[in-house]
């Protein structure tokens, strides 16, 4: 078993679970209760529900990356989902660093969560890559 793997997806599970049950109460329903037109509040909430399948479904991928049977032919799809997961977390970086207040770094957290994912599964890509 790729215990980097199995340890991202375990990452990538948590963070699903905060993302629909603390996303869905912090963004989700004060979202849906804005006074924003209905055309991008509804796209805002697709969005949301977008990530949230996203990251549900990386997180299996990730998990039957990390078994010795299917390690070789998920391969690419671990390192697609790495590549996606820091990408995420990059712009949750960008998008706090360019805020002209101090502090977004930790107002907007997410990244903390979703960069470990990324580098534990290009670090267990790379594993099995060799």
């Amino acid at each position: 078993m790729n215990l980097r793997l199995l340890i991202a997806s375990l990452i990538a599970a948590f963070t699903t679970g905060i993302h629909v049950f603390l996303g869905g109460a912090d963004v989700a329903a004060p979202l849906l209760l804005s006074t924003l037109a209905d055309e991008p509040r509804l796209t805002l909430y697709v969005v949301w529900h977008m990530a949230s399948l996203t990251l549900g479904l990386s997180a299996f991928a990730l998990f039957i990356g990390s078994l010795p049977r299917y390690s070789q032919s998920a391969r690419y799809l671990v390192l697609f989902i790495s590549v996606l997961w820091l990408g995420f977390a990059v712009i949750f970086i960008a998008v706090a660093l360019i805020q002209p207040e101090d502090g977004w770094l930790f107002k907007l957290p997410q990244w903390i969560l979703l960069a470990p994912v990324g580098l534990l599964g290009l670090w267990g890509f790379k594993k099995h890559s060799t």
